[in-house]
């Protein structure tokens, strides 16, 4: 009997992992947190944190900055399982870029690492970009854009030091303002909420869910430049940055 409740609770993980399958091509992101004392360049949605090493040589760019914005000398390194970055000074802001590639959603509604042209019933077939910003430290001004973040979120606002209080944000595509773009205000803790919509202006008002560190997540669907092979370019970009623990 006890074989058979385990076999069974088994059973349910697999048809359960099945059913989650399809969001994940297109879900997961990419952030930066704190891994020990060091910061750690992490690819997963909510608590899903996945093999980051093995997609190293998907990473187009990585930069760290300094509180006036300037650029300083950044790397990333494997150390084991996971994937650090290494200044040349403490930087305040640090960035990367990366491209998951071409997936098309089948009839199944399983995901493939194959294009339109490959796969021609496919449901949808996109390019995945995955972008992100973490503010590390305290700036002396306001967040700047970065040429390579194609899509970006950027504090409309200084951001509150607790937890609950507003922020507005702002999210652009290609240095411009742009609206309907979906975001998730705990990208970690709470992946599967129901996203915020952008306005014409690119604004969107969020409440800071974490005394801690923050993941804000923002996708927005552009046009694709292959429509061969993909009918569209899925953006996610995230921006993370942690409140100070409150004292007692």
């Amino acid at each position: 009997m006890i074989r058979f409740q385990l076999n069974s609770a088994l059973a349910a993980l697999v048809v359960i992992g099945s059913t989650l399958a399809p969001h994940d091509a297109a879900a997961h992101g990419i952030w930066f947190a704190q891994r020990a004392t060091q910061i750690g360049l992490i690819y997963g949605v909510g608590a899903d944190d996945l093999d980051m090493v093995k997609r190293l040589p998907q990473v187009r760019s990585v930069a760290g900055y300094d509180d006036r914005g300037t650029r300083v000398p950044t790397t990333l390194r494997a150390a084991g399982p996971i994937v650090l970055v290494d200044c040349e000074s403490p930087p305040r802001v640090v960035t990367a870029v990366l491209y998951n590639g071409i997936w098309s959603r089948q009839q199944n509604n399983e995901w493939v690492k194959k294009g339109r042209d490959e796969v021609p019933d496919a449901k949808v077939s996109e390019k995945n970009f995955k972008y992100a910003v973490s503010i590390v430290g305290a700036l002396s001004s306001p967040l700047p854009t970065f040429a390579d973040q194609t899509l970006q979120i950027i504090p409309a606002e200084t951001i509150p030091l607790e937890m609950g209080k507003p922020l507005r944000l702002r999210v652009l595509f290609e240095g411009k303002p742009v609206a309907n773009a979906r975001v998730l205000s705990d990208f970690v803790n709470d992946p599967d909420a129901k996203p915020l919509v952008t306005d014409a202006g690119g604004n969107v008002t969020v409440a800071v869910r974490n005394q801690g560190l923050n993941v804000v997540a923002a996708i927005f669907d552009g046009p694709s430049d292959e429509p061969t092979k993909a009918d569209k370019m899925e953006h996610l970009a995230t921006l993370a940055f942690t409140l100070p623990h409150a004292p007692e």
